[in-house]
C-alpha cells in the first residue's frame, strides 16, 4: 500500500484526492500540507480523509512516512519542493506547468535521476479517449503529412482574477495565459506534432490591468519538414471555444471530433470524399476508450509505474517539452525575433533571472487579495467530448 502526500489544497488538488481514492486498494492519502492548514483540515474532511495536516512539506519529510506526493502548489513553488521531496526518496507527481524555467525543469529531472524515483508531469487531458484516437490516427499514415494545425486555446476572466496575491506577476505565476492556462493545449499540440524548429510569436495585455504579464499570445510554429503551426491563447474570449484541428494531404481532423475529407473536381474545386470519410470514422469508432481518463488515467499509470507494472507514459522530459515550447514563445514575442528551438542554457529565456530580467511588464499589479471566499473553478471547455 502506497502512501500519498498532498502538496496544496486549491482547487486542483480534488482531482488528485478523487483519483487517489479510486485506487484506495493501492494507496491512501495520509498527509495534507498547506500554508493555511485549516484550509488542508477542510480538504481532510470534505473527502473524508483520515489523512494528518501540515503546514509545509519540510515538517512532512521530518514527521511522516510516505513513498508518493503530488505537487499541487503555485507554479513558482513546483520547483523547490519537486526537488526535495525527489532527493528524499519520493516519488513525485507535479502539476503543470512544471516549473517555471527550463533551468529549474533541469534541476527537476536530475534529482529524479540521482534519487532513482519517478517525476510525472500532470499532462490528464493526453489521458482522454478523443486525445488518444486522434493521436493514433494522426501516427497511422492514413491522412498523409500534416500541413497546417492549429490550436484555440480559448478562455475569459475577469479582472478581479489576477487581485489574488500571487497571480499576474513574473516572480510568482511565471507568465500569463500561455503559461498557466493554455499549457495543456500546447502539451497535447506538441505531443501530436512534436517541437517546432523555428517559432515566431506576439504577447499583448488586451484586458487585465492588474497583471505584468499577457492575456493574449499568438504564435506561428515552423517545422523542419515544412509543416506550419498557428497557436492562440487568450483570456479575452467569452464563450471559451477550444480546438486543436489538423489540416492533412487527405483530410482535416479536429478535438472536438470531426473529420473532413474533399477531393478534388475536373475544375479543382472540392468534392466531398465519403469514402475516405466513412473509413477514418469507422477507424476513430472502432479505436478502444481508456479504462480511466484524466487525472484518474494519470494517476493509474503513475501507480503503475511505481509498482513497476508498467511504463511512464509523462515524465519530467515530456513536461520539459512543453515549457520549452512556452519558452520559446515568451523569448521571440518579448525580444521581437524569430526564435530557433532547442533553447540553449545561454537563451535570456532559458533561466528565472533571464526571464525576471528580460520579460516586459504590460501593466503593474496594484490590488492584492491573500485568497478569495470562492474555491469555485472552471476548466473550460472539455476536449473530450
Amino acid at each position: 500500500m502506497l502512501k500519498v502526500a498532498i502538496l496544496g489544497t486549491g482547487a486542483i488538488s480534488d482531482s488528485h484526492l478523487q483519483a487517489y481514492q479510486k485506487f484506495n486498494d493501492r494507496c491512501q492519502v495520509v498527509a495534507v500540507v498547506d500554508l493555511y492548514p485549516e484550509k488542508a483540515a477542510e480538504k481532510v474532511a470534505q473527502h473524508g480523509l483520515r489523512a494528518k495536516v501540515y503546514r509545509d512539506y519540510q515538517e512532512l519529510l521530518a514527521r511522516e512516512a510516505f513513498e508518493v506526493a503530488s505537487v499541487c502548489l503555485p507554479p513558482f513553488a513546483h520547483a523547490q519542493a519537486t526537488v526535495d521531496l525527489l532527493r528524499a526518496g519520493k516519488h513525485v507527481l507535479v502539476e503543470k506547468p512544471m516549473a517555471t524555467c527550463l533551468q529549474e525543469c533541469d534541476a527537476m529531472i536530475a534529482a529524479a535521476e540521482a534519487g532513482r524515483c519517478l517525476l510525472s508531469v500532470v499532462a490528464q487531458n493526453r489521458f482522454k479517449t478523443p486525445m488518444m484516437k486522434l493521436r493514433s490516427i494522426l501516427g497511422s499514415g492514413v491522412l498523409g503529412r500534416i500541413l497546417h494545425a492549429q490550436v484555440d486555446s480559448f478562455w475569459w476572466r475577469g479582472a478581479n482574477y489576477y487581485d489574488l496575491w500571487w497571480r499576474g506577476t513574473w516572480e510568482k505565476e511565471g507568465g500569463g495565459c500561455t503559461m498557466n492556462h493554455a499549457v495543456h493545449h500546447l502539451d497535447l499540440f506538441q505531443w501530436m506534432m512534436g517541437l517546432p524548429a523555428k517559432v515566431q510569436a506576439i504577447t499583448l495585455n488586451l484586458a487585465h490591468e492588474n497583471s505584468e504579464t499577457e492575456d493574449f499570445a499568438t504564435a506561428v510554429l515552423s517545422y523542419e519538414a515544412g509543416a506550419v503551426g498557428q497557436i492562440t491563447t487568450s483570456l479575452v474570449h467569452h464563450g471559451e471555444e477550444q480546438q486543436m484541428v489538423f489540416q492533412c494531404d487527405r483530410a482535416k481532423v479536429s478535438v472536438p471530433w470531426q473529420v473532413k475529407a474533399a477531393i478534388a473536381k475536373e475544375n479543382g474545386f472540392p468534392e466531398d470524399n465519403v469514402a475516405l470519410r466513412v473509413e477514418l470514422q469507422t477507424r476513430y469508432d472502432q479505436l478502444p476508450d481508456l479504462p480511466f481518463e484524466g487525472h484518474d488515467g494519470q494517476i493509474a499509470n503513475f501507480l503503475g509505474a511505481i509498482e513497476g507494472r508498467e511504463r511512464l507514459l509523462i515524465d519530467g522530459q515530456e513536461g520539459r517539452k512543453t515549457l520549452e515550447l512556452v519558452s520559446a514563445i515568451y523569448q521571440s514575442s518579448h525580444l521581437g525575433r524569430k526564435v530557433r528551438l532547442p533553447l540553449r542554457p545561454t537563451d535570456p529565456f532559458y533561466t528565472r533571472e533571464g526571464i525576471l530580467k528580460h520579460a516586459r511588464h504590460f501593466h503593474e499589479k496594484s490590488r492584492s487579495v491573500e485568497n478569495f471566499a470562492s474555491n469555485e473553478i472552471t476548466l473550460g471547455r472539455d476536449l473530450g467530448k
